[in-house]
């Protein structure tokens, strides 16, 4: 089956289709195949031909609809797509590029760079996505939520980094609509967040035993995501990146490579015994070192898991728990650095977390040489108490 690809509408890259082709037999009908970007595939496309009674006079009707249907084919026309949303189908990355020659024609250089900024963050969460958006009429609210959700938990940010993201999709929505690409803005329905608190809360030492009484029956391998969170502090998306062979026993350290970290550093993290424990209990080190830590149902797999899912199946639990939801998976983080705070000093807790603000970078944030501290392979946290009991 041969197929063309129409290069002159606003459609490029997504339109194809076939000949028209005449079927004579029981039943007389024109049919041929296009392109349908809804679905991402092929359909076909059929005209029937019945209701014309002399067969001359179908032949002669075929004969002018296939040589209308294919000028029509050639002009760009598709049978799936309503002339008002063939736009909505041109290619996100190219409304992208579209849109940063359209920033670098504006007078302020900061404002240049900041723009430019924020579409490779955008590029680099679209990335991260089992099945990332290729068309612009995908710019849509459920996408801008989860986007703003991983600036604001996956990078660590503040509520006002995070409001400023949403005025920028704002805008980009804005020139998107200018444009003909989309025909409202997404944004309209997200709320910003307030400012002068944190959007979420800690986890108190009950919380976090409950917690683990609860996923020990029901979801023991995403209790192992939460406890990789507690006491690591490793984002949610660096955490779908990391493999089974990232983690050494011997040591008791998990690597992270800067290929996925947010400061693009590679980094070894701290495992205490209460991780290492529980991975010998769900046997993950049987499974090949190349499988990703986190895959289906959070199980060892050689296809890594969306970073959505652990916010998802967090909200399954913390419905089932009666949690407010100011309690969310980010909050094992916080809760975490506080306990090893806490119980070992800031610098500890620091360095477990590479986290630091811009003058204190280099001197905690020393990449995959960075000293791990031995505190961090035995401090239990909160759940010391149901360690002992068990043991």
């Amino acid at each position: 089956m041969s197929y063309l690809n129409v290069r002159n509408t606003s459609t490029n890259n997504v339109l194809g289709f076939t000949y028209p082709k005449l079927h004579q037999g029981k039943s007389w009908y024109i049919d041929f195949y296009a392109f349908d970007p809804a679905d991402g595939k092929m359909k076909r496309k059929k005209y029937m031909l019945d209701g014309i009674v002399k067969v001359t006079e179908r032949r002669k009707r075929a004969a002018e609809m296939m040589q209308a249907i294919m000028k029509q084919l050639r002009g760009g026309w598709n049978p799936w797509v309503n002339s008002s949303e063939s736009r909505g189908y041109t290619l996100f990355d190219d409304c992208l590029e579209n849109y940063l020659r359209y920033v670098g024609k504006m007078d302020r250089k900061k404002t240049i760079h900041s723009y430019t900024s924020r579409v490779n963050i955008l590029k680099s969460y679209i990335k991260t996505q089992l099945i990332p958006i290729k068309y612009v009429y995908q710019f849509d609210e459920a996408f801008v939520n989860d986007f703003l959700d991983w600036i604001l938990l996956d990078r660590d940010s503040s509520p006002t980094t995070r409001n400023n993201y949403r005025g920028w999709c704002y805008s980009l929505a804005e020139y998107l609509i200018g444009r003909k690409y989309i025909t409202s803005n997404p944004v309209e329905g997200i709320k910003p967040l307030k400012e002068d608190a944190k959007a979420r809360k800690d986890l108190t030492p009950v919380q976090l035993k409950q917690m683990a009484k609860y996923l020990k029956k029901e979801d023991p391998y995403f209790l192992l995501a939460c406890y990789m969170e507690y006491f690591t502090f490793i984002r949610p998306t660096e955490l779908t990146y990391v493999k089974v062979g990232d983690i050494s026993v011997e040591k008791q350290t998990v690597f992270v490579s800067g290929m996925f970290s947010k400061n693009h550093k590679d980094a070894n993290v701290g495992l205490n015994e209460t991780l290492i424990k529980l991975m010998v209990e769900l046997n993950i080190f049987a499974a090949p070192s190349s499988h990703y830590l986190f895959g289906k149902d959070f199980k060892p797999n050689s296809e890594r898991l969306g970073p959505d899912r652990f916010n998802k199946r967090w909200v399954k639990m913390r419905e089932a728990l009666n949690w407010k939801d100011c309690y969310q998976f980010y909050s094992l983080k916080d809760s975490g650095i506080r306990d090893l705070a806490n119980a070992e000093g800031a610098v500890v807790a620091r360095d477990q977390a590479r986290h630091s603000d811009i003058s204190t970078t280099n001197r905690y944030i020393q990449g995959a040489n960075m000293r791990v501290h031995e505190a961090t392979k035995t401090f239990r946290g909160s759940f010391e108490d149901d360690e002992k009991k068990e043991e």
